[in-house]
């Protein structure tokens, strides 16, 4: 799969309203075919940061960035950001998160 975590710094004013300005986005991204997911957090000490951590089977991800719903939040998000968004992405075996045997749950 590919999985990326994206980090947006939204303006001040925008910061609150960010999960619906970015909703229909979220929303057409989550419905494309080979997306594993798809989801937004918000920094626990900066509220303008908000982190997106998505995942495509291997071949969804080029889809994706050519699709209406990608084209159309390239031109109406920006306006809302502080500074381009700052992107870590791999491609790694499997289709689904691994346990963090570290911190298991035994009950």
């Amino acid at each position: 799969m590919i999985f990326i975590a994206a980090r947006f710094r939204v303006l001040a004013e925008h910061a609150d309203a960010w999960p619906e300005i970015t909703r229909s986005f979220t929303e057409a991204t989550r419905a494309e075919p080979g997306n594993l997911w798809f989801d937004w957090s918000r920094d626990l000490e900066d509220p303008q940061e908000y982190v997106l951590i998505e995942a495509f089977q291997d071949d969804a991800a080029a889809a994706h960035v050519q699709s209406a719903h990608f084209k159309q939040a390239q031109a109406d998000l920006p306006p809302y950001l502080e500074k381009t968004p700052r992107i870590v992405n791999f491609q790694v075996d499997g289709t689904d998160w691994s346990e963090l045997g570290e911190l298991a749950v035994n009950r």
